[in-house]
């Protein structure tokens, strides 16, 4: 699995999805399910987001991502 494996590939894909999470649309749902569909976005995008951000390295086939959680400093 390692060999051919490129990690910042893996993190570009992530922020393409973000991104495409972001260009969604809605589809043509109320009530109930529009709420839903709107909620799995915010959580999509969310995940998507923080794994684009995170640092990557890969050493003798082990694939550490370090994501920093904290709130920015003001």
């Amino acid at each position: 699995m390692a060999d051919g494996f490129n990690p910042q590939e893996m993190i570009k894909r992530f922020q393409e999805r973000a991104d495409a999470v972001k260009k969604r649309n809605l589809p043509a749902v109320g009530g109930e399910e529009r709420r839903l569909f709107i909620e799995q976005a915010e959580r999509d995008f969310m995940d998507f987001s923080i794994i684009a951000d995170a640092s990557v390295t890969m050493d003798d086939g082990i694939l550490t991502m370090s994501i920093d959680l904290r709130p920015p400093e003001s």
